[in-house]
């Protein structure tokens, strides 16, 4: 409700400001301009990042004008990779709370610590347990900025309105040794507990959370890769939830595949797809590939066999006795390889993925491996935050002598090579979950599909022209993406509609509908 220098002197009168603030009544522009001028002196991106949590902290509208007035300039400072170097300090730049934070000290009250909410039309919760965060690990309460941040986006980049939306951390303890034994550590100093201990106190908070938000749903995010697929396949069929790491992650390496698919003139069903990293991101973009080549007429099994995975303990193949059951379908008939690029000549992939968390894991002799088995490989470096990337675009570029398409999970320049500039993409997020996110808003749908997902994929995807594609582009312009997304949150809705799992009526007009509901920072009377 802030306003700042922006009350005007009735209202100042009226709410008992008078003396509190400077005598100038400023336009919420002239805030901005100042705002932004105060953002240019700060020295790194990290400094920037407090400031504007400050400035939410303290003026939520203002906040949002700002940062929607750039979205491609905050996108860095809000979230990937700033976030990572945030959360890895969150303990140390800690100002004030922000969301609610729910511990195992709660259990048997979950729901009343819920009810402490403020809001009561909560329509989304993103729920992390601090145990997997970007690919740095366990960071455990220091996990919460990326709630945060996530829903940040939610509002920035789709417009979905910020007080229907809530960060949460499940706090279950951590095992990272160098947080229990900081001082300044916000969280639970205990160790994780198992199964057992979990899922009751899961499905303690998931009930609170039907009980005092009725038409919430819950975002799952970054939480330990066989925590992700079992609670996701717990709760899918029950209430209105979805994982970002598994599903929103598969849905944005689709846009980008559909995209490299029209440039090359190709089906993705002829493709063979190999990832680097077997866990929640590297199965969730697995399956939503394969349902993609299935739309294209490939049974299940022919989909399955045209993907492949390979993690710390080599190629998923048939003779591997670890495999937990969402990694067995890929595990095809093949002698063991510890060696990549072996891997490689053996398979024959036109599609490398990389969701390892290891920097660097895609080195010359995999790329020129790549470029020997396809005529413009796909190459996708999607582990994040940047040093984590498989790969550069100007290596991926140099080694595959300019033939690679080639996208990340953060944010590169333009890179020149061979007389020719190349416009890296970023597959990130946050092309999808928002305008998810906006329809799940929209519609208080009472389920969360894949097919949601596919269909924010085509929707994306569909928004690309051919001259954007043509300057080898496989994700829209950040600088308009409200506008993006808002359109694929419509296509989103729609399915929503169509599968009778909404909660409000259909209205007759989807496009004006969903519009009018689009959050603006302005200053209301």
């Amino acid at each position: 409700m802030n306003k700042g220098n922006a009350f005007t002197l009735s209202e100042r009168a009226s709410l008992g400001l008078e003396g509190l603030l400077p005598p100038s009544v400023e336009t919420i522009d002239l805030q901005s301009q100042r705002a932004l001028q105060q953002l240019g002196q700060k020295t790194s991106n990290l400094e920037r990042y407090i400031y504007m949590i400050q400035l939410l902290d303290s003026n939520e509208t203002l906040f949002y004008h700002v940062v929607m007035s750039d979205p491609a300039y905050f996108l860095p400072i809000l979230y990937d990779p700033t976030v990572g170097e945030a959360c890895l300090k969150f303990s140390h730049i800690y100002r004030r709370p922000r969301g609610m934070y729910i511990s195992m000290e709660d259990k048997g009250r979950v729901g009343q610590v819920l009810s402490n909410w403020p809001q009561k039309d909560v329509r989304v919760i993103c729920a992390t347990s601090g145990a997997r965060i970007l690919g740095l690990g366990d960071l455990g309460a220091n996990g919460m900025g990326i709630p945060i941040g996530k829903l940040q986006l939610y509002t920035a980049c789709a417009g979905v309105p910020p007080q229907g939306l809530l960060p949460a951390l499940i706090d279950f303890g951590t095992n990272n040794r160098e947080l229990l034994n900081d001082p300044l550590y916000l969280g639970l100093r205990r160790a994780r507990p198992n199964w057992d201990v979990l899922d009751p106190f899961v499905d303690e908070f998931v009930q609170g959370v039907q009980d005092q938000f009725p038409l919430c749903c819950i975002h799952f995010e970054d939480w330990r890769g066989i925590d992700a697929f079992h609670y996701l396949e717990r709760y899918r069929e029950k209430v209105s939830c979805f994982n970002d790491d598994i599903q929103g992650t598969a849905s944005v390496a689709v846009v980008g595949l559909h995209n490299a698919m029209r440039i090359l003139g190709q089906d993705l069903k002829d493709q063979k797809v190999l990832f680097l990293g077997a866990g929640s991101a590297g199965i969730g973009i697995a399956n939503m590939v394969a349902s993609a080549m299935k739309l294209e007429g490939l049974t299940d099994g022919q989909a399955h066999d045209r993907i492949w995975l390979f993690d710390i303990n080599g190629l998923l193949e048939s003779t591997r006795t670890d495999l937990i059951p969402e990694q067995r379908p890929f595990a095809h008939v093949h002698a063991p390889s510890h060696d990549l690029v072996e891997s490689i000549a053996s398979i024959g992939p036109t599609v490398l993925i990389g969701v390892s968390t290891v920097g660097g894991a895609f080195t010359q002799g995999v790329i020129e491996a790549m470029a020997r088995s396809a005529e413009r490989p796909v190459i996708f470096a999607l582990s994040n935050p940047t040093e984590k990337a498989e790969c550069t675009p100007d290596q991926a570029y140099r080694w595959s002598s300019g033939k690679a398409l080639y996208a990340a999970g953060v944010q590169f320049p333009p890179v020149r090579y061979g007389g020719k500039t190349f416009l890296p993409g970023q597959a990130n997020n946050f092309y999808i979950y928002p305008a998810v996110g906006f329809a799940i808003y929209a519609t208080s749908t009472k389920r969360v599909t894949d097919e949601m997902f596919i269909e924010a994929a085509k929707a994306t995807a569909d928004q690309m022209t051919e001259e954007q594609l043509g300057m080898g582009m496989l994700f829209p312009a950040q600088s308009n993406v409200l506008e993006v997304e808002v359109r694929t949150a419509i296509r989103v809705a729609t399915l929503v509609f169509d599968r009778n799992f909404a909660r409000v009526d259909r209205p007759k007009d989807m496009e004006s509908w969903m519009r009018g509901l689009v959050y603006k920072p302005q200053y209301g009377a």
